[in-house]
């Protein structure tokens, strides 16, 4: 394993019962799944836990939002009530990244989560993880964007306003302030 990518023992247990105090405090996320399904899932798999210590090093707050059952597999989402604080001010991809001419955003949010090890939201998951909870009242957060409209230039993201979530559109170069993107993991 690439030390880089890699968490101390220390760090792990810190992260584990970091991740364990947050699911049993919010058990409406995953109903039905126990914590040591998803404990000995993360100990199976333990280079995930980098993934895990990034998403919560940069504000997600990742928790279990759902179990595939047909592979075992425990999947984690962003839940910070806003979009995570260390991922904002990024535009869509790398594309975008470089087809602005100044004032260019440290990152792109594809090439972050590329980074981290993990995926960002499809638009589904996004409005899957709504029915969890409230979030990004204040800010929003990139979504996967379909081929076509990429190729036009355009990017999706997504925020929750007047009660309801709402899909947007801008130019992938685009980036603000109050907009990140929210990753998932598969353990």
């Amino acid at each position: 394993m690439n030390n880089k990518k890699s968490i101390s023992a220390q760090q792990q247990s810190a992260l584990l019962s970091l991740l364990k105090d947050r699911f049993n405090k919010n058990s409406t996320r995953h109903k039905g799944v126990k914590w040591a399904d998803v404990q000995t899932r993360l100990e199976a798999h333990p280079a995930k836990l980098w993934s895990l210590n990034e998403m919560e090093r940069t504000g997600g707050e990742p928790d279990v939002v759902d179990f595939d059952k047909k592979t075992g597999a425990c999947i984690f989402y962003d839940c910070s009530a806003e979009s995570p604080k260390e991922r904002r001010s990024l535009c869509y991809d790398l594309e975008a990244l470089a087809s602005r001419k100044e004032h260019k955003p440290a990152n792109s949010a594809r090439e972050l989560a590329a980074e981290m090890g993990i995926e960002l939201l499809t638009e589904e998951q996004y409005r899957k993880l709504q029915q969890l909870g409230k979030f990004d009242m204040k800010t929003s957060s990139w979504v996967q964007t379909p081929p076509g409209i990429r190729k036009l230039g355009g990017a999706l993201f997504c925020d929750r306003r007047y009660d309801t979530v709402f899909l947007y559109h801008n130019g992938a170069e685009s980036y603000y302030a109050a907009r990140g993107f929210r990753g998932l993991l598969r353990v």
